[in-house]
């Protein structure tokens, strides 16, 4: 978008605020604004979600969590413009200081989202039969998706002469079936601790937690930014994406990820039902069966190239989260056994 473009597009919103815009520039998904009262960002939301999340950071204000980056009201009070059929919201321009290395940085965003959450936790009446039919329905879903494992290899290995992805497919099919068994054992362990509760922990959820979205000042301050998608969920809605997301890469053993996921833990503990489905969902080898399900339902039309090299990212994804969840699942052990130790003592 050209600079005259983005003035024009700006200009009545900004002019709602009483702000007259020297210059814009666009930074990524928000507009940079100088103007005659200091530097600002000038953010779109979606207009069917925006006053949730508008709600949901004052709500946090109130709760006393202020490492957010504060919205700024319209002189009549508003808290967001709608401007030809889009919302947008106003908000200081955070310069972004990075003093110190990723793993701090990390490690500082995930006391945050510990405190976020703590401060916004609730209970909320769960029911034996929506813990049961949850159960039953991702165990039902995850057996099909192992009778297609089962399918492919068959019908792979009665080929005189397979294609490149189909001898990829055979390389990795002990890997991906394996993660999926013990994606369906956490679920059962899951469903054992689970089925007599009466209750389960909601937070307000970020809905994006990047290191995109979290900011630093001056002073070495972190902020979330970016809560069009905040909303109360389980803590997990926070905690799944991110660990997924950051562990697409080549293959590695990140223990700087179990660091930080114990870092969230110290100060927002995480109940034995929520560790049960964390590593249930993580070890679950989604994207390589996604991978597997397009290609065998339009091979004709499948690129070998891509198809492989889709596969293989895939499955680098599946080793990676293998390494953090059995490391969880040995610290979990260890902490059981500890703790059943200290009983027997007593």
């Amino acid at each position: 978008m050209s600079l005259q473009d983005a003035l024009q597009l700006v200009q009545p919103v900004l002019s709602q605020y009483g702000i007259k815009p020297h210059y814009v520039e666009q930074n990524g998904s928000a507009f940079k604004v100088y103007s005659d009262k200091g530097t600002f960002a000038l953010k779109e939301a979606d207009p069917y979600k925006g006053m949730d999340f508008v709600r949901n950071v004052h709500y946090l204000y109130q709760r006393g969590y202020n490492r957010i980056v504060p919205i700024y009201p319209t002189p009549d009070g508003r808290y967001a413009v709608l401007y030809s059929q889009r919302l947008f919201y106003l908000m200081p321009w955070i310069s972004n200081e990075k003093n110190e290395d990723r793993t701090s940085q990390h490690k500082k965003l995930f006391r945050e989202l510990a405190r976020l959450h703590t401060l916004t936790v609730k209970d909320i009446e769960v029911s034996e039969e929506d813990t049961k039919n949850h159960y039953e329905q991702t165990n039902e879903q995850w057996k099909k998706e192992a009778s297609m494992l089962d399918e492919m290899i068959e019908a792979c290995e009665q080929k005189w002469y397979m294609s490149p992805f189909e001898l990829l497919f055979c390389t990795y099919y002990h890997d991906i079936s394996q993660a999926l068994k013990f994606a369906n054992r956490k679920l059962d362990d899951w469903y054992e601790v689970s089925k007599d509760a009466k209750k389960m922990r909601m937070v307000i959820v970020h809905g994006k937690v990047s290191p995109e979205h979290f900011l630093y000042d001056e002073k070495g301050y972190g902020y979330f930014i970016n809560l069009e998608d905040s909303r109360y969920a389980s803590p997990l809605h926070d905690l799944l994406p991110f660990v997924a997301k950051n562990l697409e890469s080549l293959p590695r053993q990140d223990e700087d990820m179990v660091d930080w996921i114990y870092t969230y833990a110290s100060y927002f503990s995480l109940k034995d039902e929520e560790m049960e489905l964390l590593t249930s969902y993580l070890a679950h080898p989604g994207p390589a069966i996604q991978v597997l399900e397009r290609y065998y339902k339009s091979k004709s039309k499948f690129n070998q190239q891509k198809a492989v090299q889709e596969l293989q990212k895939a499955y680098w994804r599946l080793k990676n989260i293998e390494y953090v969840v059995m490391r969880i699942d040995e610290i979990e052990r260890k902490k059981k056994q500890e703790k059943e130790g200290a009983q027997g003592e007593g």
